[in-house]
């Protein structure tokens, strides 16, 4: 039997890139998508050199005409797609709601939820006309589609989109043998948290700084294979994956 097909947007970094190896480890042949192109060809690299397969394709995901290249590239490539991680994400300056700028708001939203959006379509197609059909799509979510933290509405308010998005593609992709679940991320240590563990530390709800502690980012992917590899007769719709002690659980 032929590998399973995996794709990764943000695969480059961070969660991206831990959640690819972890895929590729697994088995799977893996696409990583992305913006920057030297990160993902060293993440490509490193996959390949364990024999093991993948492709990176440069993709930005704010972008439409970007997303359905690279969809159209697997498709080419591999003639079928059976998990989709939707990973690629950014956040914005930490500044008070009422003074951020509408562009930066514009960006995020496109990134974080369109795009993740219209990774979901593409990837839809692709699994509901092959034979054999169905396959999984597993969306990052983060703890910010529970609670906020301080002065991130943009961030916030995408995440918080993303469990409609998880939801609604679990309920209306069912007749097509497509599972769609979610995993919440929380303080996984990469280039992202890194000012989490440094100075003070980040901002908290009280007003104060402190550092957090954090996870290794080799987890995440470990929770996602598990994700991508059970049955389409079953799905975990929402896992959460956090730094057992990191302030989320509990008031403060």
């Amino acid at each position: 039997m032929t590998a399973k097909i995996a794709l990764v947007t943000g695969a480059g970094t961070g969660v991206g890139r831990a959640v690819a190896i972890a895929l590729a480890k697994a088995g799977y042949s893996v696409v990583l998508a992305g913006r920057r192109r030297e990160p993902l060809d060293a993440v490509a690299a490193e996959i390949n050199a364990t024999g093991a397969q993948a492709l990176a394709v440069s993709t930005d995901v704010s972008k439409r005409d970007s997303i359905l290249a690279l969809f159209a590239t697997v498709k080419s490539t591999f003639g079928r797609l059976d998990v989709l991680f939707n990973n690629a994400g950014i956040g914005a300056p930490p500044v008070p709601l009422e003074d951020l700028p509408f562009e930066t708001w514009q960006n995020v939203v496109a990134t974080n939820l369109t795009g993740m959006f219209l990774c979901t379509q593409e990837a839809i197609k692709i699994m509901k006309a092959q034979s054999p059909r169905g396959g999984r799509i597993i969306n990052n979510g983060s703890i910010s589609a529970h609670a906020p933290r301080p002065f991130s509405v943009s961030y916030t308010a995408t995440k918080h989109a993303v469990t409609g998005l998880t939801k609604s593609t679990s309920l209306d992709c069912r007749q097509y043998d497509i599972c769609c679940g979610q995993v919440d991320i929380g303080n996984a240590a990469t280039p992202l948290t890194e000012r989490m563990v440094q100075g003070e530390g980040v901002l908290q709800p009280n007003g104060t700084k402190m550092i957090e502690p954090r996870m290794d980012a080799a987890h995440v992917g470990d929770a996602v294979v598990y994700m991508a590899g059970l049955p389409l007769s079953t799905n975990v719709l929402f896992m959460t994956v956090m730094a057992t002690t990191m302030p989320f659980v509990g008031r403060g």
